[in-house]
């Protein structure tokens, strides 16, 4: 119990000297040596440009020593801790651990070396003939977890005078009837002419608040045609082409999750490519060896 509360005691005392140290610091890191250390904790060092980025112009004093004065504190009471664990730890904890943290570093310094050549050297254009050929292959596994439909649609105010021309003009869908709906489309909350784009039934759900997961079958029919109102509108649709859950996905709707899958395989294998010609250049320069041994 004595001992806990000395080491308590001992915290408190430093982050007490931090602050009285730094109290003042608007003046203090103004006339502080350029190059001199701002606070210690044993052999460890903190330095005016390592909390160089905490502060900006217009700051008040006040905001500035809280800022700082948090900043040494945080710094010292990990400083401290740290200390206290490489003494405290069993040793193949600590051995563990350093592993662990060379282990990290190796991986986080070569992965950004191979992300940097691949952003170089991969090439990311997929072609037309590629995306089918895929696409073919591999068709099967592309099977619709939704139901997909191609759709028109208008959101009309509540009092719209010229529903009944919108009516047929959306039904017929002629050129005529086009130019029509677009001179006018500046009156509708919304619209969506066109109608050779798949999407998602639940896209188009958040579009039409009155469509919902359980009348959708009513409505999300081919060449259905329906009306339906809310506090905000009137919705009007025609539905011209419907695709059911596990169908085949088409490939205008997959494309880009094909065109991704097929960058990502293109990088891995530029990526065994590069491991294999690191190994073989090294051999090739008496860099890496490997000796033989007896078990």
């Amino acid at each position: 119990m004595f001992l806990k509360k000395r080491k308590a005691l001992t915290l408190g005392f430093t982050v007490t000297i931090a602050f009285l140290f730094i109290g003042s610091c608007g003046s203090f890191l103004k006339d502080a040596d350029e190059t001199g250390p701002i606070a210690r904790v044993g052999e460890s060092y903190l330095y005016k440009e390592d909390i160089a980025s905490l502060l900006y112009d217009g700051m008040t004093k006040g905001d500035s020593a809280t800022i700082v004065t948090n900043f040494i504190n945080n710094w010292a009471t990990k400083q401290l801790l740290l200390t206290k664990a490489k003494i405290n730890l069993p040793e193949d904890k600590l051995a563990e651990f350093d592993a662990l943290v060379a282990d990290y570093q190796t991986d986080l310094y070569t992965r950004a070396y191979k992300d940097a050549l691949v952003q170089q050297a991969a090439d990311s254009m997929v072609t037309e003939t590629q995306l089918k050929r895929f696409y073919e292959n591999e068709k099967e596994n592309f099977r619709l977890q939704e139901r997909l439909v191609k759709i028109r649609f208008v959101q009309l105010p509540k009092r719209f005078l010229n529903k009944d021309e919108v009516t047929k003009r959306l039904k017929s869908f002629k050129k005529k009837d086009i130019a029509y709906l677009d001179s006018i489309g500046v009156q509708f909350k919304k619209l969506n002419f066109n109608d050779s784009l798949w999407v998602s039934a639940s896209r188009v759900i958040n579009e039409i608040p009155p469509l919902t997961l359980e009348n959708q079958d009513k409505y999300l029919k081919k060449s259905q045609f329906f009306e339906l109102e809310d506090a905000l509108g009137v919705y009007l649709a025609m539905v011209t082409g419907v695709l059911q859950v596990n169908d085949v996905a088409p490939l205008s709707f997959i494309e880009p999750t094909i065109k991704q899958v097929l960058i990502n395989r293109r990088k891995l294998n530029y990526i065994r490519q590069l491991e294999t010609e690191v190994i073989d250049e090294a051999i090739k320069e008496k860099e890496f060896e490997v000796y033989a041994h007896e078990d």
